[in-house]
């Protein structure tokens, strides 16, 4: 499965040469996973208080290919790429009008509220399984 969503670069995202500063290409492939998750009916919140479970970015590896600039309309792209027993993995790009601009692969593990890993509950590879066909 996947999900786009679409950014505008706005003045605060952008560097003195005013192209948008790569940190922030983190923040846009964020928002990207949070409704990724969101389309697959999967309400963070409750896994916290239920399950004291939470994703956090175990590893990123990501490649700057093409500026952004100031009021450019992105698409963020979010693909299910592999799951395991306790990590998932996606693909995120950002693109302008279908130039690829920012590819990321992004790992994710759940933490419990100590902050120890743990495994994706069963619920969860539930919902994810479709997601890999």
């Amino acid at each position: 499965m996947s999900a786009a969503i679409t950014i505008r670069v706005y003045y605060e995202d952008t560097d003195l040469a005013g192209i948008v500063y790569y940190a922030n290409y983190l923040k846009f492939i964020e928002r990207g996973r949070t409704e990724w998750v969101r389309a697959l009916g999967i309400d963070q919140s409750r896994l916290k208080a239920e399950d004291g479970i939470v994703f956090a970015v175990r590893r990123i590896e990501a490649d700057y290919l093409r500026p952004a600039r100031f009021d450019d309309e992105l698409t963020v792209e979010t693909r299910l790429d592999t799951v395991t027993g306790a990590r998932i993995a996606l693909e995120q790009t950002v693109r302008r009008q279908g130039e690829l601009l920012f590819q990321a692969l992004v790992t994710l593990v759940c933490l419990t509220d100590a902050g120890h890993a743990a495994r994706l509950p069963a619920e969860l590879r539930r919902k994810l399984a479709p997601a890999l066909h």
